[in-house]
């Protein structure tokens, strides 16, 4: 086995991981529906409607992650869903600890950072898009 073999497993960890932390953020949403995003929506002067969005960062794309295809896209529209829910639900916390001491938005700056990650390494030879995939 070659240095690329191991690389390429590490992506598949890497956006595998992301995939299924992110996707059960989205199965929650559509079984209680997404009426409190768009309330944070409706406060920041967005449409309601805006909030179905959070379906394709959290269901779509996970899913896409999951099985390498169109990674690098599907990394991006997580990258936009977790800064838009950092400004919208965190903001307040960018600068302050939690009571154990870490970083009080460390969740969702992993979620956002790997997401950045899998955006700039691509899925790699295990995946459905294939390690030459145009997208991946």
């Amino acid at each position: 086995m070659n240095i690329d073999f191991f690389a390429d497993a590490g992506r598949l960890v890497l956006r595998t991981v992301l995939g299924a932390l992110i996707l059960l953020h989205g199965i929650a949403k559509l079984q209680t529906g997404v009426a409190g995003i768009g309330g944070r929506l409706v406060d920041a002067g967005f449409p309601e409607a805006v909030a179905y969005l959070v379906y394709v960062g959290e269901v779509v794309a996970p899913i896409l992650l999951i099985i390498g295809l169109w990674t690098r896209p599907a990394g991006l529209l997580v990258v936009v869903n977790m800064v838009v829910a950092i400004l919208l639900v965190h903001s307040g916390q960018i600068l302050s600890l939690s009571r154990s001491g870490g970083w009080a938005i460390e969740l969702q700056a992993m979620y956002l950072l790997t997401a950045v990650a899998v955006v700039l390494l691509g899925a790699g030879r295990f995946s459905v898009g294939g390690k030459q995939g145009r997208w991946n």
